[in-house]
């Protein structure tokens, strides 16, 4: 055991020897160390073996595998052909980096945007060319971030520049001049050839994140050459002194500044590209890590070591079973290796550019939890073309329950609902105008090719095309709806009911074009029915001859059920429509006729005539309760407008009705709860009292006035039957101290005491006598 001690003791001074003796000869002879990263050839050094020359090379490519060696940036120092922009490009850039983009990372959208276009280019020359593909016949976008460089490169295969061409190109906005530039950035671009089309401003995004640039680019009828700036005010192309290594397309180099570490994190990036170019029609890459595990042969090192523990084993082994397995230990090990590989990031293909009749609603509802991050499946879909003034691709979906914050203003969720592509490319999901407010609920996407869009992207120009692809998204969302209340089961149309009904009910409101279309999806409680019900399936259930829809408007579904408003109309049979929502009143308002032929009547006013009928009360009724009529209005003064004999009860003695002009008590108590609301009562309803000459309350009032006009029991009655008609048709009391007053009054006389009855006064002595108790 001593002995092969003193053999690995020899063996391991002979390797400590070939290790040191290249330093101790170059002290000895007075030679330095290379400098680190720096080949002695680039120093002016000789090179003196080809081992020496091969390591050179293998240094260079490990300074920086994607860019250039320290010869080729010199050579490219030297060579380069300065260009100058403008004496104002300094304003231009400003405005470009400063002023367009709210969010640096679109810099990425940009330029991923720019190579898909590259890519279209080449592709549409090869259908007349096949041999534009022949210098690389794979079409697609590669990203690649480099830590320890600081670099982010952006490459594409498309069809490349010219030389002439990055000049002109990469020149946009010095080329075309300040004030025409400016121009086109606050006026917008009015066809499909504009600004944002242009290589060249989308791409000076890049100054963003970067403080440096540089563009290789190599064009099937020219060389590859080298486009670099700074954006101080010039930029230099020269010809890469490296040759053809692109074969053909763009690789843009991004230096990126201090602050922009995000950029070099795979994780950011892969996120970007899935917001916003998940749906590019060319695969999209990026050079992404990940862990393996590997088995490697042992070490040297380790080799001696699990030898030396062998031979130990060896000597303590007991039998020759236990010496044969430790012969079999493995002579490899296994770790973990950080690997790398270009991974393809928009695997999604955008079913909206497929046929639907290829789409599994499977995939529809994958899709729709895709874009709206919402794990319950949509209640309905529609995907379409649309042709004509503008073309556009694009799916909706209607979800299963109201998104929460939708109506807010002040919410991130607000006008969140559609995602507007163009070419595939994501512009927006962020974009209130482009559906009204009523349908901001709606989920999905649109892709145009040919909306025009402001120099940034950020922001999209009002136009006729912008208008034209509005009017057709709403008109195919009240469509879907429209399918949805078609359908024989009206169990899901009742829940979208329940959850987006008073967005259809603005929409009655607020969309004057639509709001016939709208109508036809209303729905209210009904007498008839007792459950909910469409205007259309209210007029296939009217009466012969009936030409009106009747409804009476309320705070509860209670309240309006015991109306006496709608007592006659009950009894002859006739259906009302119930409505308790706050907005049902104000939508309704907004709806002359329903069909454009049956009117919409509200019960809570004057003048109700059943249609059919002759409901003008009978003069003779007139002139015998004149004097009945007259009493009332001058006792109740100006709490109503005047007094009238009812044609529509038949139980109850009295009820309040509003003028055909005023507010019914329905839209009364609406605006009364209003927090700006006139407290004046200038616009308050006018009352107006009607009477049930059929009522013995009626009848033994006329008594009692025509006896003696000042009776006070019948003033009494005249004040609590004007109190009882405000509650009952829905009207608030003005005066609940008075009112209470009267009803015990009442009460009184009910149990034939004193009208005026106080309880007995009790002296002091039993308030003390009862306190000792």
């Amino acid at each position: 055991m001593a002995r092969r001690n003193s053999n690995y003791t020899f063996f391991a001074l002979l390797v400590i020897i070939a290790i040191t003796l290249p330093a101790i000869s170059h002290v000895v002879h007075g030679e330095k160390e290379p400098e680190t990263g720096i080949p002695p050839e680039l120093r002016g050094e000789n090179v003196g073996s080809k081992t020496d020359h091969e390591s050179i090379l293998r240094e260079e490519e490990r300074i920086n595998p994607d860019g250039f060696s320290i010869k080729d940036q010199r050579m490219l120092k030297e060579l380069g052909q300065k260009h100058t922009f403008q004496a104002e490009v300094s304003k231009l850039m400003n405005i470009i980096i400063n002023s367009l983009y709210s969010n640096t990372e679109v810099f990425l959208r940009e330029l991923i945007s720019n190579a898909s276009d590259a890519l279209d280019k080449i592709r549409f020359l090869s259908l007349t060319d096949a041999k534009q593909l022949e210098t690389n016949p794979k079409l697609e976008i590669k990203i690649k971030a480099d830590l320890e460089a600081r670099t982010l490169t952006i490459t594409d295969t498309g069809v490349g520049m010219t030389q002439q061409e990055l000049v002109s190109n990469l020149g946009t906005i010095a080329k075309s001049g300040t004030t025409e530039f400016l121009d086109k950035f606050h006026n917008g671009v009015q066809n499909s050839n504009n600004l944002i089309g242009q290589f060249g401003v989308g791409f000076y995004s890049a100054f963003l994140v970067a403080d440096e640039v540089i563009v290789i680019s190599k064009h099937n009828d020219d060389k590859q050459y080298v486009w670099q700036s700074d954006a101080k005010g010039d930029f230099t192309v020269t010809e890469d002194p490296r040759g053809n290594t692109l074969g053909r397309g763009t690789s843009i180099i991004l230096k990126l500044k201090n602050d922009t570490d995000d950029f070099l994190d795979e994780n950011v990036l892969k996120g970007l590209v899935s917001k916003y170019s998940e749906f590019i029609n060319f695969p999209i890459y990026l050079w992404s890590s990940k862990q393996v595990e590997k088995e490697v042969p042992l070490t040297e090192a380790e080799l001696a070591a699990q030898t030396e523990e062998e031979e130990d084993s060896e000597e303590i082994s007991l039998d020759e079973e236990t010496k044969e397995v430790e012969e079999e230990k493995p002579k490899t090990k296994t770790i973990t290796e950080t690997v790398y590989e270009w991974k393809l990031m928009n695997e999604i293909k955008p079913i909206w550019t497929r046929n639907s009749k290829d789409i599994t609603p499977e995939e529809y509802e994958e899709f729709y939890k895709a874009i709206s991050k919402d794990f319950d499946e949509p209640l309905k879909y529609i995907h379409f073309n649309a042709e004509g003034e503008v073309e556009f691709k694009s799916i909706l979906y209607v979800p299963s329950k109201m998104p929460p914050g939708i109506f807010d203003a002040n919410t991130s969720e607000h006008g969140r609902g559609i995602k507007l592509y163009v070419k595939r490319v994501f512009i927006t999901d962020n974009f209130k105008d482009l559906l009204p407010k009523y349908l901001q609920f709606i989920k999905g996407v649109v892709d145009s090719d040919d909306l025009p869009l402001n120099v940034s992207r950020e922001m999209l120009q009002e136009s006729k095309l912008l208008q034209a692809i509005k009017k057709k998204i709403v008109r195919k969302a009240i469509a879907m709806f429209q399918e949805l209340a078609e359908e024989e089961d009206k169990t899901k149309y009742k829940t979208f009911w329940k959850n987006f009904g008073n967005s259809m009910k603005l929409g009655v409101i607020e969309d004057q074009h639509n709001k016939d279309r709208l109508s036809k999806l209303l729905m209210f409680q009904s007498s008839k029915t007792g459950e909910l019900t469409t205007l259309g399936d209210y007029v296939s259930r009217m009466k012969e001859g009936q030409t009106q829809i009747y409804y009476l408007g309320g705070e509860t579904l209670d309240v309006v059920q015991n109306s006496p408003l709608i007592e006659r109309l009950v009894k002859k049979g006739y259906e009302v429509l119930f409505m308790v929502d706050p907005i049902d009143e104000y939508a309704i308002n907004h709806l002359e006729k329903f069909d454009g032929k049956y009117k919409l009547t509200n019960i809570g006013r004057e003048n109700l005539k059943l249609d059919g009928e002759e409901d003008k009360p009978e003069e003779t009724n007139e002139e015998e309760y004149k004097s009945l009529t007259s009493f009332l209005k001058t006792v109740l003064g100006s709490k109503i407008e005047k007094v009238v004999i009812s044609n529509r009860l038949t139980q109850s003695p009295s009820a309040l009705v509003a003028s055909s002009q005023g507010m019914t008590a329905n839209m009364e108590r609406i605006f009364k709860a209003q927090a700006l609301a006139d407290k004046t009562g200038a616009f308050y309803a006018r009352k107006i009292l009607e009477i049930n000459p059929h009522h013995p309350i009626i009848k033994e009032l006329l008594r009692r006035v025509s006896d003696n006009p000042q009776d006070p029991t019948a003033l009494d009655i005249a004040e609590l039957m004007y109190d009882t008609a405000s509650l009952s048709s829905g009207f608030a009391l003005e005066d609940t101290g008075k009112f209470s007053q009267r009803v015990i009054r009442m009460m009184n006389l009910g149990l034939n005491l004193d009208a005026n009855a106080v309880p007995e006064e009790v002296s002091e002595d039993a308030n003390h006598s009862h306190d000792e108790l």
